[in-house]
């Protein structure tokens, strides 16, 4: 018999249950494919294209060769490759976003009119999204609760590496091909982390030698290389998150524990987006329903491109075009001062973060996005507006960070590179003035939140 192995948010071979699931079912024969959707492929940026196109190419090889690249509608491409090798089942990772739980839907069907068994086995997530519930069996709407909750269910021991594979060589489409060298040929693309699941090793191994010990108190300082890293590598299933806590196991300390938190909170708003499917790109809450919004072109054209005149959220932009990826406390500055300073709605940001960020995740930066704008789960209030200025000071207090990114700032010594406008020779590299008073545009925004509760 054969069987198909459909990739998608798991591309790697090791701790895989539905490579696992399909290798019992394939006798001595099993096609494993990958599908480049051209809906989902042009709606990214270049960055987040290499990267898939260099995990693509790792993959290829980690399956001898074997991977089959298809290109177009999976609702019809998956049917076809069933029918092309006469596949008796297909076997994927259970999707959760609304996208992909709707088109599995539609190829589910679709194979079982051709009389193809269709079988999800496994998740992205240490526990599927929907699985952890309160006592009375519903939801939970803040992330404590769930946290604990979620430690108290617990997930299971990373799944064995099979040693070989009965692989069996598909021919795949030349567009899928040509697409891949395409992206990786881009001009002026970002440094992107080593592809695969050795680089996902190499980096998670330095960071638990290295960082985990100072993370609680690091991973605030986008200056330093407190962090793991390994969102990129979780994006596209290049390790499995059950992976990395089964490696925590045996550590003690804060930092350890925060970092356990911080993949708690991935899940959590995986939670959140299994059981509000609208709110990957609508309001979850509507105590906001009434909030004014401005569509400011040119202030928005100004944030996406790290000329606000503001050091610490430009560098943040600046960082997100140059890496495809940027410090999470730096996410959140840059986020509030759309959103409080612009006054613009959070959306607008969101899918410029997924455009262009390497590590985007509908779930987390969406709902990311909601907490500071205040209209999500376990959200931030909306009169919490941050302050670019003492944001900056308080988590790079020797302006590393922003001399790094802001060149026209180099000549800032220590914290003066987050107030330019303080000192005789702020400008002198024509760095641009700013383009709102951060004071008067909060004064603004606590007066729309007022409006909306009249």
């Amino acid at each position: 018999m054969t069987s198909i192995l459909w990739l998608r948010r798991d591309l790697r071979r090791s701790d895989h249950p539905a490579l696992l699931a399909a290798l019992d079912a394939c006798g001595d024969d099993l096609v494993v494919a990958y599908v480049i959707d051209p809906v989902l492929w042009s709606g990214g940026g270049p960055a987040r294209r290499a990267w898939l196109a260099a995990t693509l190419e790792w993959a290829r090889a980690e399956f001898d060769d074997a991977l089959t690249l298809l290109w177009g509608d999976p609702r019809t491409v998956v049917p076809e490759l069933a029918e092309r090798v006469g596949a008796s089942s297909v076997h994927v990772t259970r999707e959760s976003t609304p996208f992909g739980r709707r088109r599995d839907e539609a190829v589910a069907t679709a194979l079982s009119t051709a009389g193809v068994e269709w079988v999800e086995t496994g998740t992205p997530y240490a526990v599927g999204p929907g699985l952890v519930t309160n006592g009375s069996g519903t939801a939970y709407k803040v992330f404590t609760p769930f946290a604990k909750a979620w430690r108290a269910h617990g997930w299971p021991d990373p799944a064995p590496r099979p040693a070989s594979l009965p692989l069996r060589t598909v021919r795949g489409d030349a567009e899928a091909t040509k697409a891949v060298a395409d992206a990786l040929a881009e001009p002026d693309l970002p440094d992107l982390p080593v592809p695969g699941e050795q680089g996902a090793s190499a980096r998670w191994r330095a960071f638990l030698d290295d960082a985990l010990t100072a993370y609680a108190h690091d991973r605030d300082r986008p200056a330093t290389d407190g962090t793991s890293r390994m969102s990129p590598y979780l994006k596209l299933g290049v390790v499995h998150p059950r992976t990395l806590l089964a490696d925590l196991a045996s550590r003690r300390g804060e930092g350890k524990e925060t970092f356990v938190d911080e993949l708690g909170w991935r899940e959590f708003y995986a939670d959140v987006l299994w059981h509000n499917p609208t709110s990957a790109w609508t309001d979850l809450r509507d105590s906001l329903a009434g909030m004014t919004y401005d569509e400011p072109a040119d202030a928005i054209e100004a944030w996406r491109t790290g000329t606000t005149g503001y050091p610490i959220v430009d560098a943040g932009m600046r960082q997100l075009l140059a890496e495809g990826w940027m410090h999470n406390r730096v996410r959140m500055i840059t986020a509030s001062f759309l959103t409080k300073d612009l006054h613009v709605w959070w959306p607008v940001g969101a899918r410029h973060f997924l455009d262009h960020l390497v590590d985007g995740d509908i779930a987390s930066n969406n709902h990311g996005w909601q907490w500071v704008a205040g209209t999500g789960t376990d959200a931030s209030p909306y009169f919490r507006v941050f302050n670019p200025v003492t944001q900056g000071e308080k988590f790079d207090p020797d302006g590393e960070y922003v001399r790094r990114w802001v060149p026209e700032l180099a000549h800032l010594r220590g914290k003066a590179a987050h107030q330019p406008w303080e000192h005789e020779d702020g400008y002198v590299h024509d760095y641009p003035r700013r383009i709102v008073d951060h004071a008067e545009e909060r004064r603004e925004a606590l007066r729309r939140l007022e409006a909306t509760k009249r």
